[in-house]
């Protein structure tokens, strides 16, 4: 499911565009599924902090097991995330919703105003968001602040999430995006940061940005594919 596409920018996936993105869907889930996941207690306390919305923060290019962390961890509620309303971003819509992750559209080029607002509406409304603060198209690893608002504004907790990968690939995109290989482990990390921490933007990016590092180490000889 998606936020409903009220602005003549939003770009929408019908038809058989929507239906040949399934066997993509299928194949991410059951590679999700051959993962061997490892987690400490506090990570799996953190994991499974269901009592108030939250708003997981991760790098872009740890995006491929956000799908597959929720399904095993989260009890099955829904995470929301922020998608470009472009014809691009209609594609990413129609494939998260085959994963399981469910899309606000806007940008912070675009609508985005709009976007923070809706992003605001959906955890006001009890559920989770996921945000990318070097997304989405970087630099790597830079920290925005802009990706602090939502939490700020709904008094919200971040929770940091980072994972480091036994054996990957690295594709050749500007986010350097790990797919991580079938069958492989990843250790994943999880902490919380109370709102009351962020209540100096900038400050608190730059924080953040040094924890999110240190959570998410690049594999040393990864497999670059260009």
């Amino acid at each position: 499911m998606s936020t409903p596409s009220r602005h003549p920018d939003i770009h929408g996936l019908r038809g058989w565009r929507r239906l040949a993105l399934w066997p993509l869907g299928l194949l991410t889930r059951m590679w999700g599924r051959s993962l061997h996941i490892a987690v400490s207690p506090e990570t799996l306390r953190n994991l499974r902090k269901i009592d108030e919305p939250v708003a997981f923060t991760l790098w872009h290019n740890r995006l491929f097991i956000t799908a597959e962390v929720f399904r095993r961890y989260r009890q099955g509620r829904p995470i929301y995330g922020l998608v470009s309303p472009s014809k691009d971003g209609a594609w990413l819509e129609a494939f998260f919703s085959l994963v399981g992750i469910r899309a606000v559209r806007g940008s912070s080029h675009k609508l985005g105003r709009e976007a923070v607002t809706a992003l605001v509406e959906v955890m006001k409304a009890g559920n989770d968001i996921g945000i990318t603060p070097d997304g989405p198209r970087g630099p790597i690893y830079e920290f925005k602040a802009g990706g602090l608002i939502v939490a700020r504004r709904v008094q919200a907790p971040l929770l940091l999430l980072g994972c480091a990968f036994e054996s990957s690939w690295q594709l050749g995109s500007w986010d350097r995006f790990h797919l991580p290989r079938p069958f492989s482990r990843v250790h994943v990390y999880c902490e919380e940061v109370p709102c009351a921490a962020l209540g100096d933007r900038e400050a608190s990016a730059t924080a953040l940005q040094a924890r999110l590092l240190t959570m998410s180490p690049d594999t040393k000889d990864p497999h670059v594919v260009v």
